[in-house]
């Protein structure tokens, strides 16, 4: 497999280990690892990465994930205490459709008793905000706000906002800002998300796995993560299936993350 990756520390532009990234785990309290959805590469290296940071700090690691929305906690963790089976894990706790991608590191947390964050907003208040703004979140039940940040919710101005604006095809396309107000919703919630657990358990090392998008350039839940928890230290990751993998152009990559993984886009996606 180790001839279908490469792993590049940004600072120093030269090839690096997953031990090299644990080791540096040392000095910093969070992790983001930024993959492509559908990379089996980047997905094996999350496993792989999970377990290092696991050895390196025993007893004193936390998983959290983009893949399980907040109102989806309860079930995740009584599947993790073995109280309901993955059948129930996969329909009550609404499972992405590409689970199995995700399973290695939910069994790895299984046997080794890790407690697993559900980080990201339920799909029905981002549908909200998508349609009616943030606003509309004011409007909801207490109880349905107990699974959100609290509210007003910032929306990231100034790098963020652009870079959005560019994927989205150009501010004619953004219809309102309110796609933008709905992606940062699910940025400040994995914030918020993460915030609460760094907050009661500051021994812990967090891994966060998300899509690219929310954590390059430490900037969507990263930025949120900051506003919410000023002191964590963060280290994060940016992974792609890209051809340059053996010869990456720093002038690229460079920003994008701490760590800059690039895999073999040659290999099978999982979906």
């Amino acid at each position: 497999m180790e001839k279908h990756y490469k792993i590049y520390s940004s600072s120093k532009q030269k090839i690096v280990t997953l031990d090299d990234i644990v080791n540096d785990m040392a000095n910093a309290d969070v992790l983001f690892f930024g993959e492509e959805h559908n990379d089996s590469t980047g997905h094996y290296l999350e496993y792989a990465l999970f377990k290092k940071l696991f050895n390196k700090f025993p007893g004193d690691m936390a998983l959290s994930m983009e893949m399980f929305e907040t109102d989806a906690q309860l079930p995740l963790t009584e599947y993790l205490e073995q109280f309901i089976p993955e059948k129930s894990l996969i329909t009550d706790a609404r499972a992405w459709h590409n689970y199995k991608d995700y399973k290695p590191m939910i069994q790895y947390a299984l046997l080794n008793h890790i407690p697993v964050i559900a980080a990201n907003a339920p799909g029905r208040y981002a549908h909200l905000v998508s349609q009616d703004g943030l606003v509309a979140l004011e409007r909801l039940s207490e109880a349905a706000q107990s699974y959100l940040p609290p509210l007003p919710i910032d929306t990231l101005t100034g790098p963020y906002y652009e870079k959005f604006t560019d994927i989205m095809g150009g501010h004619a396309a953004m219809s309102g800002s309110k796609m933008f107000q709905a992606q940062n919703l699910w940025d400040a919630t994995m914030g918020w998300s993460i915030s609460k657990f760094y907050k009661a358990h500051r021994e812990y090392k967090i891994l966060q796995i998300n899509g690219g998008f929310h954590s390059e350039e430490k900037l969507g839940a990263v930025e949120q993560l900051k506003k919410y928890a000023s002191k964590a230290k963060i280290l994060n990751i940016a992974a792609y299936s890209d051809d340059s993998f053996d010869n990456p152009d720093w002038s690229k990559f460079t920003k994008m993350g701490d760590y800059i993984i690039l895999t073999d886009p040659k290999l099978p996606k999982t979906f």
